[in-house]
């Protein structure tokens, strides 16, 4: 049999081959499209909605974002803030020192949430803080390449809410022809392929498994 394989040339190796790399280039396309798609749903510019809503929710993990929620808190557009994802420890002065804010000034205002350590968990446990502060209405503040996935998750966790996404653009991030800087495309083919898994509603069994590992 193998003479004849050799003699034809159609091994299992040849009929397969030429499908599979197909296929391959098929998805691999598709992906690319995919996240030159999800790329065009990041922000380019700081947003100009002056609406006002009941609060403000900084999720934590980059530059510029719990300034830019305080910031919003002093010029009125919100009367309270929630900081989620918070390491367990900090607390609200803390993190008012950290951007050089006097204690006095906001204390009253800010709350923290120290359960949540990826995007859907943002979500939960903002859904739980607007349940129980009965709010209708938030502005939600994260970095831009991080706000397509943001949004997902938490117009799913609470659809009845309104939400105004407040995008903050990180210095290193360079959202201009962003194929050009490595670190800038990978950090964009993360995100595009965490908002996949988010979609497919697989993350949580994704986490699970990583957890689970030694």
């Amino acid at each position: 049999m193998s003479s004849a394989f050799r003699r034809s040339g159609k091994g299992p190796g040849k009929r397969w081959g030429m499908p599979l790399i197909l296929s391959v280039s098929v998805l691999l396309l598709i992906w690319v499209f995919g996240l030159i798609w999800f790329v065009s749903k990041v922000p380019v510019a700081p947003v100009n909605d002056q609406t006002k809503t009941d609060a403000v929710i900084v999720l934590t993990g980059g530059t510029g974002r719990l300034e830019a929620g305080l910031q919003i808190l002093s010029q009125g557009y919100a009367k309270l803030l929630f900081v989620s994802g918070v390491a367990r420890g900090v607390d609200v002065q803390a993190l008012l020192k950290l951007v050089r804010r006097k204690p006095d000034d906001f204390a009253c205002c800010i709350a923290v949430g120290y359960v949540a350590d990826n995007t859907a968990g943002n979500a939960i446990e903002t859904t739980q803080w607007i349940k129980k502060n009965r709010l209708r209405s938030l502005r939600l503040v994260t970095a831009s390449y991080h706000m397509p996935r943001s949004l997902y998750e938490f117009t799913k966790a609470m659809p009845a809410i309104k939400i105004i996404p407040h995008p903050v653009f990180p210095p290193q991030f360079k959202r201009d022809d962003w194929w050009r800087w490595p670190g800038t495309a990978k950090l964009l083919a993360s995100e595009f392929n965490k908002f996949l898994i988010a979609k497919a509603g697989i993350g949580p069994k994704v986490k699970r498994l990583w957890d689970s590992k030694p």
